[in-house]
């Protein structure tokens, strides 16, 4: 009589390797996304945060007046080209699946439209309103 059992064990060891093959096939791309998406997210609250003291900076100078300056330090991962205008300031950020995203905060001031380079790790923005001058100016140190 032959035994038979080896081969039933064999069987199931397959279709538990053939089951685990396809669950973790499955599974993988779902968790890539589930990390990426919060990854994204707290990259656009960290630009928006920085955006945000930017835009204080601003317009405290705009509401000193003549005279005053502010500096302020950006901490950045990556590098940014941060847009500056009198109604708003704006950065494009890249998301991790290659998309982009504009981060936007209004800000109320007199700065003529430029844009500003933002290299990885710590910048130092100067936000100024010379003695004399119509227009603010703000540039990096």
């Amino acid at each position: 009589m032959m035994d038979s059992q080896g081969q039933v064990s064999l069987e199931y060891m397959l279709i538990f390797a053939v089951a685990l093959i396809l669950l973790v096939a499955f599974t993988l791309p779902l968790t890539h996304l589930t990390i990426q998406n919060p990854l994204d997210v707290s990259d656009s609250l960290d630009v928006k945060s920085d955006l945000s003291k930017l835009s204080n900076a601003i317009e405290s100078v705009y509401g000193q007046g003549q005279g005053s300056r502010q500096s302020v330090d950006i901490v950045s991962k990556d590098s940014h080209k941060i847009d500056v205008s009198g109604t708003h300031v704006s950065c494009r950020l890249k998301l991790n699946d290659g998309a982009s995203k504009i981060v936007n905060v209004d800000c109320n001031s007199n700065l003529k439209r430029t844009s500003l380079p933002i290299g990885k790790g710590t910048n130092t923005i100067i936000v100024e309103w010379p003695v004399g001058s119509e227009n603010m100016k703000i540039y990096e140190k």
